[in-house]
């Protein structure tokens, strides 16, 4: 049987740490921040953020084949 291959958008949009907790970026902070947003919203967005544990189950087992880093 072929090797699967890693997604490999999944490789640059998830990192998975250690404990198997999956980190990614938060959405809706790359642009238009001039209106539409509110400073809460805008704040709340910066940085990065965990995957809830079902998410993080779904994503090793369909995007990383062969188990993460």
């Amino acid at each position: 049987m072929p090797k699967l291959k890693t997604k490999s958008a999944a490789k640059k949009r998830f990192q998975v740490m250690k404990s198997g907790r999956v980190k990614h970026a938060r959405a809706y902070a790359k642009h238009l921040f001039t209106f539409g947003k509110t400073p809460g919203s805008k704040r709340r967005n910066r940085g990065t953020a965990f995957s809830k544990p079902m998410d993080a189950k779904k994503l090793k087992k369909e995007l990383f084949p062969y188990g993460a880093n």
